[in-house]
């Protein structure tokens, strides 16, 4: 089992790509970077956690998703060809607030 030992927010630019089927790949922005270690101490690594929850060893990753890489784009030149923003329904994203006047 790994631990979490120290998380900081991802900049903006950086994607984890994923090999979805042989032929098509898919990106998506990393929201943060998790040092990881092993219960022991025995190791440490980094991980990006994508927007969409999914991380290298996760066991909760898109079925039949394969980390590929990290990439980084800087803002200024656009995502890559194969990123995709993962659907949100409202639900998921929490209650739609209303303004109120006074």
């Amino acid at each position: 089992m790994k631990r979490i030992v120290e998380i900081v927010p991802a900049r903006p630019g950086w994607y984890a790509r994923w090999q979805i089927t042989p032929e098509a790949t898919r990106c998506y922005p990393v929201s943060l970077w998790a040092m990881v270690e092993e219960s022991d101490g025995s190791a440490r690594e980094v991980v990006g956690m994508d927007c969409a929850g999914q991380w290298p060893g996760s066991d909760d990753n898109e079925v039949g998703g394969e980390f590929v890489r990290y990439l980084f784009q800087t803002p200024d030149s656009g995502p890559p060809e194969d990123a995709d923003a993962p659907t949100v329904s409202a639900r998921e994203n929490g209650p739609r607030l209303q303004p109120v006047t006074a």
